[in-house]
Order: structure tokens, then C-alpha cells, then sequence
């Protein structure tokens, strides 16, 4: 199990709230472009699926 960003489901137009809440780090972005995961720091807790109001951030198993 991993976590994935779906792009078409991000409005990339603000700072993505997910960022804040990840306990490692492993969500950046730059500018309001979509965030990127870094799979090396995700522990997969899951709240980043939580923090994101548009769904943007699902399980890819």
C-alpha cells in the first residue's frame, strides 16, 4: 500500500493544507502546483487523506 496524488482532483491554487499535517515531511510542494510525495519519509498514517477536502490524496495499492 502507498499513497498516491491524483493531479485532476487537485485545484493547485492554494497551499495544499496535507503539507502541515504530515508527521515525516515527505509532502512538498512547490507553489500551488500539486504536492508530491516522497515515498522514502511516507509512513502511510493516512492523514493526509483526511486533510485533503478534495480527495486528492488516495491509497494506490
Amino acid at each position: 500500500m502507498s499513497i498516491a496524488i491524483v493531479n485532476q482532483r487537485c485545484p493547485q491554487n492554494h497551499p495544499c493544507p496535507s503539507v502541515h499535517y504530515c508527521p515525516t515531511g515527505a509532502i512538498k510542494q512547490s507553489g500551488y502546483a500539486a504536492p508530491t510525495i516522497d515515498e522514502g519519509k511516507c509512513i502511510n498514517c493516512g492523514r493526509c487523506l483526511m486533510m485533503c477536502p478534495y480527495g486528492a490524496f488516495q491509497i494506490d495499492s
